[in-house]
């Protein structure tokens, strides 16, 4: 299971905190979704996620000044502090009554506070946690954004790859990962991929070195995240395997689950790799939006084929 600090989610999200004495980064969250208490304001705690981020807008904090015994108040929030969740947080520049704070001080659960809607918030909170939080794996390729399209170019150790994307980012392209992908599934649709934060932005050329493409080529030529749409699997020629020449059908390589449209480009010499890779996402963006050109040139044959068919019967 992963998880971050308390800490690093208040300074992404720019939160205020009620109660600094609190050690925020030995909180941790492991859980990406969000709760909104309702029924817990109420004493209801069965089926309580007291493991997420419990938030409060206008429709909460209404309800809290409404509530008018104050031993009452005292006692549900101590309650729902003794969950041990990870915070509660106020949005709107709501302020946290003060019987509130003090059960938070008691329980040692920080209270927070957000200058955004609540709406606004929520959608930020969960959209980076599922990122923060999501399954990953680390495999041995290179990553590139290639006309908006994240190529996932693998191969054994020395058959081209970084050589590759070293000519694709002179062709304009960008570099997001050599030699180590750290691939997050954020959906069931969506794989990310980053580079480690000690190889970003290096190229590994054998026989030249550590290249700094960053310092090289400029801060244009690098990305620091992008979605992987299209892998390319580099193999030595071998004459005795059947390559697929039409691309009627789709391959898919899986990674956590996500299968991704793949193709197998066997290397020979003279091959150009980088105009390679390029016509892929290319092509890969055109079936994207509806056109399949080996659909095309078989529809083509078998309606010529048909129209022979017909003149001969005639």
């Amino acid at each position: 299971m992963y998880s971050i600090t308390l800490t690093k989610f208040i300074e992404k999200l720019n939160l205020v905190n009620h109660l600094p004495e609190i050690n925020t980064d030995e909180i941790l969250i492991t859980d990406p979704d969000i709760n909104r208490p309702a029924v817990q304001l109420s004493g209801f705690f069965e089926h309580f996620d007291a493991n997420r981020i419990q938030i409060c807008g206008n429709v909460e904090h209404a309800y809290i000044t409404s509530m008018h015994d104050a031993n009452e108040n005292i006692k549900i929030f101590d309650k729902l502090f003794q969950h041990k969740i990870p915070c509660l947080v106020f949005c709107r520049g709501l302020q946290p009554q003060d019987f509130v704070i003090e059960a938070g001080r008691k329980c040692g659960v920080p209270v927070l506070t957000s200058e955004a809607t609540t709406s606004s918030f929520v959608h930020e909170t969960v959209r980076w946690l599922h990122v923060e939080l999501a399954p990953r794996i680390s495999i041995h390729a290179v990553l590139v954004d290639v006309y908006g399209v994240g190529v996932l170019i693998m191969g054994e150790s020395g058959i081209g790859k970084s050589e590759a994307a070293l000519e694709l980012i002179k062709r304009g392209h960008r570099l997001v990962s050599d030699d180590v992908v750290e691939i997050k599934k954020v959906s069931d649709d969506t794989l990310v991929g980053t580079a480690p934060e000690m190889t970003r932005h290096f190229i590994e050329l054998r026989g030249i070195g550590i290249i700094d493409v960053k310092a090289l080529f400029g801060a244009e030529c690098v990305k620091m995240t992008q979605s992987i749409d299209l892998v390319i699997n580099l193999e030595e020629w071998n004459k005795n395997n059947n390559y697929d020449r039409m691309g009627l059908e789709s391959q898919y390589t899986e990674f956590l689950g996500n299968k991704v449209v793949s193709h197998n480009i066997p290397i020979r010499p003279g091959r150009n790799l980088a105009i390679i890779v390029e016509s892929a996402a290319v092509n890969h963006r055109q079936k994207e939006m509806g056109y399949n050109a080996a659909q095309e040139l078989y529809n083509r044959v078998t309606n010529n084929m048909l129209k022979n068919q017909e003149k001969t019967k005639e």
